[in-house]
């Protein structure tokens, strides 16, 4: 039996690695968050701290836990050190040779017992496994956006990952209050395998002139969504949602139904990638977002 978690690397301080990151600390864990330059690093540390105060002032974490969190993290540029955890969690772009590429050094630099995971959304686990000497020991974390609010997290086993390595993730996610699904190793596994003809049908609505933005998001959320596709891509950001319609498109053979559409390119080719640049398919600019 794999011991609790005591310590988690998380590789990548963006959007989501801040999120993971801050459910983690808020459970209890000591976080060493890596990115490549300390300035990148000191402004996550400063968001994940005010959005742990943010939780006190609404009433939803206890100040003692939240003033031990904020505690909780060591910050580094440095992979060897990043290494040296009971888990690290692999937050970087959607980029397959990216990944490899972080999984091979951190790989030569963590004990054999360290478990390694990825927050992909679309690549296949046992592709990126493949370039470890661990393989048993990898498994898929996919949290949703914004990661430490959202409950869900898709728990991939790899063609080679064991039972024990998947209860030790599954038992993680519960104990950071999430709910894990397990899920079979396939592209774009469960929730961004549904979510593509959300997104798909409505650009493809959008780029035949039939509704504009704010009325295809009108019609979605007055049946239920809690956000319209565009909103929701803006949250996401653009070129992040772009990056796993062009994976899963490819992971199924250039299969129609998944194919992207050229909305989504212009939208990254000219900055427009929703929230966290300020202008997307919306304009934040006026009030940018916490």
């Amino acid at each position: 039996m794999t011991p609790p978690i005591a310590t988690l690397a998380v590789i990548g301080s963006g959007v989501m690695g801040r999120g993971i990151a801050q459910a983690a600390a808020l459970a209890g864990c000591r976080v060493i968050l890596y990115d490549i330059d300390q300035a990148i690093l000191d402004a996550a540390l400063t968001r994940i701290r005010a959005s742990i105060d943010k939780g006190v002032r609404l009433g939803k974490t206890d100040p003692q836990i939240a003033e031990r969190a904020k505690e909780a993290f060591l910050l580094t540029t440095q992979l060897p050190r990043a290494a040296q955890a009971d888990l690290i969690i692999e937050a970087a772009p959607e980029n397959l040779e990216i990944k490899r590429g972080i999984f091979r050094e951190l790989d030569a630099h963590a004990p054999a017992t360290t478990l390694f995971a990825s927050n992909t959304s679309s690549l296949s686990i046992t592709a990126l496994a493949a370039v470890t000497q661990r393989p048993q020991r990898f498994l898929g974390l996919h949290f949703f956006n914004p990661a430490h609010i959202m409950r869900l997290v898709e728990v991939i086993r790899g063609d080679f990952t064991s039972a024990e390595t998947l209860e030790t993730g599954v038992d993680f996610v519960r104990r950071l209050g999430k709910t894990p699904i397990v899920c079979q190793d396939t592209p774009a596994f469960i929730v961004n395998r549904v979510a593509r003809p959300f997104y798909g049908e409505a650009l493809r609505i959008l780029g035949e002139g039939q509704a504009d933005v704010p009325a295809i998001d009108r019609l979605m959320e007055s049946i239920g969504f809690r956000m319209g596709p565009f909103r929701l891509i803006d949250l996401i950001g653009s070129d992040v949602n772009f990056a796993v319609t062009k994976s899963v498109y490819e992971a199924f053979f250039h299969d129609p139904k998944y194919r992207p559409h050229p909305i989504q390119q212009k939208m990254v080719e000219s900055g427009r990638l929703g929230r966290k640049s300020g202008v997307g398919f919306y304009d934040y600019r006026e009030k940018r977002p916490t």
